[in-house]
């Protein structure tokens, strides 16, 4: 078969060997994690030391980890008025949501619509920090859940969580971090974050799909609303039998991908400026987005300007690449990005935004035919525009 480029780690991460193994371990053998016997104990032994290592990860108390499906269901979990803490149940009155936010994170809360408010964006992709301090003033005297992306899926643009949780917690509030898309790609340590809650899903670092997890910064933290009910595993936070393979999967990704984080980042920071200067050659006028702030290291979006996103992603498969146009969880389709629409960008230059994003299996030659792909993809397309040499005008 012809050769094929994966640039779409963003969406999800090939399994990495070491979690593949460490899955294997678990399933080669029975038990049931809430099973007494040696056959149970070892199951329940496998998802406890994950549990330690994804509380070291975070740095988070190892007993305030939650295992999920994955990231959309620990936001659902978490994004709700009845988070208990230290102090004793005192529902949250209102829910700050960052306009970049993932649609799990826009769709997925239970606060009543009234309660829930869009902060805006800067230019630049980041939160206004002076809208929010403006939300804040305007609330002041309620209980405030922040609610706020480690980093963007789209436009890989870095939060200013730090900055963010110091306004929030001022005004007596709480942080949601969604750490999704940054977990194994930059540090995610809740107390530098400021986070008092943080989520993780396993396929964006090499894990399996199926996977993930809300972390707690304080074991006193408890949610009074649980979603799944049933024979009280996870603190009775989320009922049904653990998926231990998959859990351990989680930990052995994780494990790799704090191993690596400082080299793996420099080198696909390397190779994504590369990249970015080839498209600037390739197409003068095409325009990055959020290029101004601190990004992902893998992270790439952009737009040339009177291509379609559609078009360019079935040119780029076709010759071999796999990218996308943003989120992919929005079951396949390819439509105008609120990220960019938040971020003022013009419809006409959003729709054309496709993202490529790297990850741990990508190599060089990957990146060498992602140029080579969008040269011939870009020739063609901007030689069908009007006003092109033998087109109408």
């Amino acid at each position: 078969m012809p050769p094929r480029a994966y640039l779409d780690h963003n969406a999800t991460t090939p399994l990495h060997p070491a979690a593949l193994e460490a899955m294997r371990a678990v399933l080669a053998r029975p038990g049931n994690a809430s099973s007494v016997h040696a056959e149970g104990r070892a199951a329940r032994a496998a998802i406890e030391n994950a549990r330690l290592e994804l509380g070291a990860f975070v740095n988070a108390p190892a007993k305030a980890i939650i295992f999920t499906s994955g990231g959309t269901e620990a936001l659902n979990l978490a994004l709700t008025p009845s988070i208990d803490g230290a102090d004793g149940p005192r529902p949250f009155d209102r829910l700050l949501i960052g306009a970049a936010e993932h649609s799990a994170v826009l769709n997925g809360h239970r606060f009543p619509a009234d309660r829930a408010e869009i902060v805006a964006l800067a230019g630049d992709g980041a939160l206004d920090l002076e809208a929010l301090g403006a939300a804040l003033a305007r609330h002041k005297g309620e209980r405030v859940m922040l609610a706020l992306q480690a980093a963007n899926n789209e436009t890989g643009v870095i939060q200013p969580v730090a900055a963010a949780a110091e306004l929030v917690h001022a005004a007596g509030g709480f942080v949601l971090c969604d750490a999704v898309q940054a977990a194994g790609k930059i540090d995610c340590d809740m107390t530098r974050l400021g986070a008092d809650a943080l989520v993780l899903s396993a396929h964006k670092f090499g894990g399996p799909q199926g996977v993930g997890a809300l972390c707690f910064a304080s074991p006193a933290s408890h949610i009074r609303a649980t979603m799944i009910r049933g024979g009280g595993q996870e603190r009775g936070l989320r009922a049904g039998t653990e998926n231990v393979a998959a859990i351990a999967g989680m930990a052995a990704a994780l494990r790799i991908s704090a191993e690596r984080l400082r080299r793996q980042s420099e080198v696909l920071a390397s190779w994504r400026d590369r990249l970015e200067a080839e498209v600037s050659r390739i197409a003068p006028d095409a325009a990055f987005f959020g290029a101004a702030r601190e990004r992902l290291p893998n992270t790439s979006c952009f737009a040339v300007p009177g291509i379609e996103a559609q078009v360019l992603l079935m040119c780029l498969d076709v010759e071999g690449v796999a990218v996308s146009s943003g989120s992919a969880c929005s079951s396949g389709k390819v439509k105008r990005s609120h990220v960019l629409t938040a971020m003022g960008v013009a419809p006409n230059l959003a729709n054309g935004a496709i993202r490529v994003s790297l990850g741990w299996d990508s190599s060089e030659d990957d990146c060498a035919l992602f140029v080579k792909a969008l040269e011939k993809a870009v020739r063609s397309l901007k030689a069908r525009l009007p006003g092109a040499p033998g087109q109408a005008a």
